[in-house]
Formats: structure tokens, sequence, C-alpha cells
């Protein structure tokens, strides 16, 4: 069995069960998986739909443009049908969104402008409002607007409601979904309440959104908005593709919450997904106390990890946000500042002379000795070299092997900080690591210190 493009590989995504970070929670915990969409994301699915119903309606024809405001992965959807169907693409999305994304919808040929992202949807720089003027200016140009397109919800009723109430043999009792335009958790939970009404349908939002408070209140309160980090899910307005009436409850997770279980998933499951599936995953952690035994939760795993590769999966980007728990530095990230130099080292049989010579030359306060067979045999440090020198000054023309101190101790390079800075002592000034290749890095007392800055 062969399809005849690529479209048709779209849904019947597979649902997996996780185990390990969901271990202490009385509930099964199922993912619907859809990376395995050929976009790599649930939006797939409406984006298909979208394009298909914008046909139907003769809004749409061969070689018509498609101009959207989107944070990727709608995009990729998008361009993926565009290239079957024959149409152009133009997107717009924000700063804040990975490169990864943005490189991922120039690869299928869309054009995409980046737009900034602390702004009001209505500030003409916005790219909702950018995406909006070029559908005016551009002839024969269609905008899908994924957020009020209600084909957005139609194609999860039609589609991913029908998958999960069937892949789970009609014993869904929660669905976890974390919402942005609203379409996949209204679509699907609107489905799912008309098989059962019982079950529940908990939306994840994030602070700096509107929707929880919303929910809660019916007041859209412009305080609750303002800049966050968490990609995919929260909005600062209304999409009509968000439908509260089917959402029971709304669960916001932190920027960092997010990003730290984004990490865990690989790592703990064995799935490579992104940013919202951490967020969503979070959130289901956070109400525990909702879920009793023989329930089944359902959390969508939105899209792949691929995508998120400098941002979330990135050690220096999670560092530099405070994102790292328990991130004490290792022997490896000590040498981060010189990794890229060679060892400066002495032999044995060296005159004292070269040695300061060197350490003149190289900016160096101590230099690990080798024999001629390249073993680490001593050291010497200004220290000693000093005190040594204003008693003896004609040591200068002996051999290093006369003077030298012991040499510097090794440690693994997963060895922690702590573990490092108890071996520099006023005896022994450095330590020396070796790294997975072979190369040979000093660590010095300057370099604890800039790590601990």
């Amino acid at each position: 069995m062969w399809y005849n493009n690529v479209l048709e590989t779209i849904g019947n995504t597979p649902l997996v069960k996780l185990n390990k970070i969901t271990k202490d929670l009385p509930c099964t915990v199922l993912a619907k998986i859809e990376t395995s969409n050929p976009g790599n994301s649930i939006k797939d699915r409406m984006a298909l739909k979208m394009i298909e119903d914008a046909e139907k309606a003769g809004l749409i024809k061969p070689g018509y443009t498609i101009i959207e405001g989107t944070s990727g992965n709608t995009g990729m959807g998008l361009a993926i049908a565009a290239v079957i169907k024959g149409y152009r693409c133009i997107f717009t999305t924000t700063d804040k969104q990975s490169k990864e994304k943005v490189d991922a919808l120039k690869a299928f040929g869309a054009e995409v402008i980046v737009c900034p992202t602390d702004v009001d949807p209505e500030d003409p720089r916005s790219y909702y409002s950018v995406s909006s003027r070029l559908e005016r200016e551009i002839p024969n140009s269609w905008k899908p607007n994924q957020y009020d397109n209600l084909s957005n919800s139609k194609a999860h009723y039609e589609q991913t409601g029908p998958e999960i109430w069937k892949q789970t043999e009609g014993k869904i009792t929660h669905l976890v979904v974390g919402v942005g335009t609203g379409g996949t958790i209204c679509g699907t939970g609107k489905f799912l309440k008309e098989q059962n009404p019982n079950i529940k349908i908990l939306g994840i939002d994030t602070y700096g959104s509107v929707f929880k408070k919303y929910k809660e209140t019916g007041i859209f309160d412009k305080d609750e908005i303002y800049p966050y980090i968490t990609e995919g899910i929260g909005e600062d307005f209304l999409p009509k593709n968000v439908d509260f009436e089917v959402i029971d409850h709304f669960e916001k997770v932190t920027d960092k919450d997010a990003a730290v279980m984004t990490r865990r998933i690989p790592r703990e499951e064995g799935i490579f997904v992104g940013n919202s599936a951490g967020s969503a995953l979070a959130g289901i952690m956070q109400m525990k106390s909702m879920f009793k035994k023989d329930d089944v939760v359902v959390v969508i795993f939105h899209d792949h990890g691929t995508r998120y590769l400098g941002k979330m999966f990135n050690d220096d980007w999670m560092r530099d946000r405070g994102f790292l728990i328990n991130d004490s530095p290792k022997a490896i990230d000590l040498i981060e500042g010189h990794k890229h130099l060679k060892l400066v080292t002495a032999k044995a049989d060296d005159e004292v002379s070269q040695v300061i010579t060197m350490m003149r030359k190289f900016d160096v306060s101590q230099i690990p000795v080798i024999d001629t067979n390249g073993n680490f045999v001593g050291s010497v440090n200004d220290t000693h070299l000093y005190s040594t020198l204003i008693e003896h000054p004609d040591l200068k023309a002996k051999q290093v092997k006369e003077l030298m101190q012991a040499p510097f101790p090794f440690v693994h390079q997963d060895a922690s900080i702590e573990e490092v800075s108890k071996l520099i002592t006023k005896e022994n000034h450095a330590v020396l690591m070796k790294t997975l290749i072979g190369d040979v890095h000093i660590i010095t007392k300057q370099d604890v210190i800039d790590a601990l800055a």
C-alpha cells in the first residue's frame, strides 16, 4: 500500500502510555504523539482542513498566496499542503519563536517575516496586523486566520476526537491540552463530551496569558498580559476557536516549569517533543489531586523537540534564564573559556628559565610537567618558583625536575564543582581533566571562581 501524496499521511497518530514521570500519579496518562504527522505537529490536521474548506468555498485557487500569522507549526502544515496543491506562502511570526521553526518554514519555500512579540495585537507591527496588511496588499491572497477560522476546531472534531475515543475504547476521563488558538482542545473536547459528558477538558495556560482569568471571571484583564517564553500556548486576545463552555478548567504553568519538563520527557520517556508538551505534562503534575485511580488521562504532545534545540534543549539558553535546576557546574563546564586552547606543558628536563619564559608568553601561573613519554610527572607554579628562586637564584639554569612539585590530580569530566574545588589547595594549585576524546585540560582556581560568579 502507498499514499498518493504526503497529505494522506496526516492523522491516526499513536497513543502511548507514560511510565516514569507520571509514576506517582494514581491515574493512567496516555500521550497522543502528534509528531508522527508529516510536519511533525498536530497543526497539520487543521492546516489542511482550512485549505480544503477554503477551496470548496472558492476562496483560494492554485497560484494564490497563503498569508498567515503563525508560531511555526501551523505554518509548517500550510507550507506542506501548499507544496502539494500549488500555493505560495508568506508567514509572519514573532521574535520569541525558535530559529529552528523559522528555518523549517523556509525549507519548504515559504517567506517568513519576523515581528516583535512585545506589542499589542492591534499594533501595526504585530504579526497579526502585518499578516492582515499583506493580505490586503497582495492580489489573489488568502489569510486562513487560524485563530478565528472554525475549520480549525472542526478538523479536531472530525479527526482527533474520534481517534482518541477509539484508541481508549471510550475509557478516557480527562483530556489535557495546551491552549493557543483553541482549535485542538475545543474541537476534540466537543466530540468527546458528546460521547460522554462526564469527560473533563483541562486547558493549559501560561502566565502572561488571559485565558484562565477570563474562564473563571468572565473578565478580559489586560493586566494579565505580559511577555512570556513558553511557545504555542496562551494568548493576549480571545480567539473564536476557544469555546470556554467546552473547557472545564485552566491550569497555568510557569515558563520554567514548562521548560524543565520539556527536557525531562525525552530523557525519561524517550519521546522527543516540544515546549507545549512540557507545559501540558507539567500541568498534569500540578493537577494530580484532580485525578483518581482508574482515570485515563490523555495529553496532547503537540510538536517535535527538534524545533527547540536552540532553546529548551540548549544548556546555555536554559542557564541564562535560570531554568536549569540543580545546575552545579561539572568539570567539563569549567574549561568552557579555554577548551579551544592546547594545554601548555613543560618537560621534566627543560631548564627552569624556559618554564619562566613560557609562563610569561602564555600568561599562566601553573604548568603541568611531563616526561619524555608524555606522562604527567610533576607541576610548577609561580608561587613556588618565586619563593625558591629568591633563595636560590642559580636554580634558573637547573632542570625543572629538580624543583617541580607533585603532579596535578586528574578528575573525571563529570566531576562536580565541589569535587574539583576540594582538590585545589595551597599545595595543589590546579587539577587536570581528560575529555572523552582524549584531550587534557587544566582547571585552576580562577576557573572555579568564574563558574561561581
